[in-house]
């Protein structure tokens, strides 16, 4: 699948990072809309995405992906950036982390880059078991 007009956004995550995957848990708990879809950084659509954005290559963070909504390329969020807009797209409480954008980037990218340089020592592996009904919303 690849991203289009119309299509769902996508939020590419380590898949042997048990942060990570408790952050998809997170996300599918209090996704009511049920739209967002899930790709682990390591599958097939996360590879195609990097052919288009080859800046991608080195990125080892969470990756936002939505289809434009006119004519235009696709948008590609990472670090900071993606992790505030999964708070946005959560809405309800969840939207008061929209407040961070307030901190200059460089800063909010630093205190990501430093938990995401720890997150394999603070949770244990873990992976990512969609439930039967939330499984079509992962992608390879």
């Amino acid at each position: 699948m690849t991203a289009g007009s119309g299509a769902p956004p996508v939020l590419l995550y380590d898949g042997a990072c048990g942060l990570c995957s408790q952050t998809v848990q997170l996300v599918l708990r209090h996704d009511r809309g049920g739209r967002l879809r899930f790709a682990p950084l390591d599958g097939t659509f996360a590879s195609s995405l990097r052919t288009r954005h080859p800046a991608l290559a080195a990125v080892d963070s969470l990756v936002w992906v939505e289809a434009p909504e006119g004519p235009g390329s696709e948008r590609v969020l990472t670090r900071s950036d993606a992790a505030l807009r999964v708070a946005a797209y959560l809405g309800g409480a969840w939207r008061l982390a929209v407040l961070a954008r307030v901190v200059p980037r460089f800063l909010r990218d630093a205190a990501y880059d430093l938990v995401a340089r720890h997150r394999h020592h603070l949770t244990a592996p873990a992976c990512v078991v969609p439930a039967p009904a939330e499984r079509a919303r992962f992608l390879d």
